[in-house]
């Protein structure tokens, strides 16, 4: 059984989403393992969930896990089954699972729409259903045929799915370490030695860009989709420029996070499409990409027009184009057209090295 929404009525038929899902929600007792942990310490794992976790882990969906339990107990059981490090930001308490699944969110910084939830208890399901209508909601009873539906497989595996859950690991930690700071938060941006890597897209990063544009809602200009065959015949327009971004700190590398496309067949120039993962977010290096490019457009004495559509979701992109200097010039419902002041850019944030690689 799969619950969408409001359980008191049905809901509309929507056009699944291929790998919308980013992230799944475990409870414990009779899903993970058979048996009810404080009546029963000798409870026995599921192989075949363990089986989906893992095979969901290698195409890049995340695991966190949302269970009414005494917090201690059931880690030290998730380590005696080796699946403690499968499992992000676990909440393990007495609180309702509708609050955990928000809680897990908030910290990975994905929308609720990216999550689902997997229990044994039709109670549970609705709680979490009813309270956040966003998140599918997945009886364990049917896991197998529900894990197979669209949201759940992206279309490409790329090196970074396999990766993705430390990536996130590593955030986390960062964020630990954040919050412990003394001092200001430059400094502690500045203790990250971070490096922000600019380069033209090669046929190799395509699997990656089309996943970016699936996933990135946030941070996305446009929230428009792009196939690894568009973006294949843009990266070898001669209109066109197409460029990847990734970052690194001391404490390993964020992957492949910005994707930008301009065409440049006009005087002014077309920033057709710019986004940024929101796992950088909070690294301040929002304008670092916007900025180059402005720079190539004002290099080339050209001027520098952006398309913009209002999501509902895209805000923070909406306030990092006003940051840099863009002003609204025309507008047609959500269509928003966007013209860049080229006539004084900003350098890259003191603590960021920026490193351009040429084509």
């Amino acid at each position: 059984m799969t619950t969408n929404a409001d359980t008191r009525r049905p809901a509309p038929p929507e056009k699944p989403v291929r790998g919308r899902i980013k992230c799944v929600v475990w409870d414990l007792d009779n899903t993970v393992w058979d048996g009810v942990l404080l009546e029963d310490d000798e409870v026995t794992v599921r192989p075949a969930v363990v089986e989906q976790i893992h095979r969901l882990d290698a195409l890049g969906v995340l695991h966190s896990v949302a269970s009414k339990n005494d917090h201690d107990t059931a880690m030290a059981k998730l380590r005696e089954f080796g699946l403690d490090e499968m499992f992000l930001y676990p909440r393990i308490s007495w609180n309702a699972k509708s609050a955990s699944v928000e809680q897990i969110a908030a910290k990975l910084n994905l929308g609720l729409d990216a999550f689902a939830f997997v229990d044994d208890q039709e109670f549970e399901l609705a709680e979490v259903a009813y309270a956040l209508p966003e998140v599918t909601c997945v009886d364990v009873a049917a896991l197998e045929e529900s894990l197979a539906r669209p949201e759940f497989s992206p279309r490409f595996v790329t090196d970074e799915s396999a990766q993705r859950r430390g990536m996130y690991r590593g955030q986390l930690a960062r964020d630990d370490l954040e919050t412990g700071f003394v001092g200001t938060n430059e400094e502690f941006l500045a203790g990250l030695d971070m490096t922000f890597t600019i380069a033209p897209a090669r046929r190799e990063d395509l699997q990656r860009a089309e996943e970016l544009t699936v996933r990135t809602n946030q941070l996305n200009s446009t929230g428009r989709t792009y196939s690894y065959d568009e973006l294949d015949a843009l990266r070898e327009s001669p209109d066109h420029l197409l460029l990847v971004a990734s970052l690194t700190d001391r404490y390993g590398s964020y992957g492949k996070i910005g994707l930008v496309l301009v065409g440049t067949g006009t005087p002014d120039w077309r920033l057709r499409m710019m986004l940024m993962s929101c796992r950088v977010m909070s690294r301040g290096v929002g304008t670092v990409l916007l900025g180059h490019v402005m720079g190539l457009a004002r290099d080339a004495g050209a001027g520098l027009r952006a398309d913009f559509v209002e999501t509902g979701r895209n805000r923070m992109m909406q306030i990092t184009y006003a940051f840099s200097g863009f002003r609204e010039v025309a507008r047609d419902g959500d269509q928003v057209e966007l013209a860049a002041d080229l006539s004084q850019l900003q350098a890259p944030p003191g603590y960021v090295t920026l490193e351009v690689l040429p084509a």
